[in-house]
């Protein structure tokens, strides 16, 4: 779990035209909000966030004004659609020790069985709750060996120490898939049954 630091500057503009000139400043405008507080809204230096971003689930470090620090978390992020710079940041504030809900990446390793089939990522991140500071960048499944029709389970899944599911156990996380040339096969010796009858 990274931790990444980042000076915040309060901000009193709101709308179309404040957001516009701050991203011309390369920041970029973000609010804060939660355990029921009002929401804060900040700018944030915007390379500095597109790089703390690229970490999953980041743990984001805010000196705010140079008076006060918070600990908050990504939850949802605007990029342009063309470009892909950043447009506006939403952050989950949190505290130390405190759970929280997130999805953590899923990686596989390993070779499937011979035979051309096909792993299908029926979800590419598990739901978790975690303690805030110590959040998984990721898991990784083996599937070494995994023939067509295997799936893999959330239950399946060795998760670090203090880390729970926030899925039913039985949530198919992968899947593996015969190869589409068999299915084919085995459709046209269908039809040439019905053909025949």
């Amino acid at each position: 779990m990274s931790e990444v630091k980042l000076a915040a500057e309060s901000r009193t503009e709101f709308g179309k035209g404040a957001a516009r000139r701050i991203r011309r400043e390369n920041k970029v405008p973000v609010v804060l909000y939660g355990h029921g507080t009002e929401p804060v809204h900040l700018t944030l230096p915007g390379h500095e966030l597109l790089l703390a971003l690229r970490t999953p689930n980041v743990l984001i470090s805010l000196d705010i004004d140079g008076k006060t620090n918070e600990l908050a978390i990504p939850k949802a992020v605007q990029r342009d659609p063309l470009k892909g710079f950043l447009e506006h940041v939403d952050l989950l504030l949190v505290k130390r020790g405190e759970k929280v809900q997130v999805e953590i990446p899923v990686h596989t390793e390993g070779e499937l069985a011979p035979g051309g089939n096909l792993l299908e990522h029926v979800l590419d991140a598990l739901p978790v709750e975690t303690e805030a500071t110590h959040i998984p960048e990721s898991v990784t499944v083996s599937v070494e060996g995994l023939e067509a029709g295997a799936s893999i389970l959330a239950k399946d899944i060795s998760l670090p120490s203090g880390t729970t599911l926030a899925v039913e156990e039985d949530a198919v996380v992968l899947q593996v898939l015969a190869a589409q040339a068999e299915e084919t096969e085995g459709e046209s010796a269908e039809g040439e049954e019905a053909a025949e009858a």
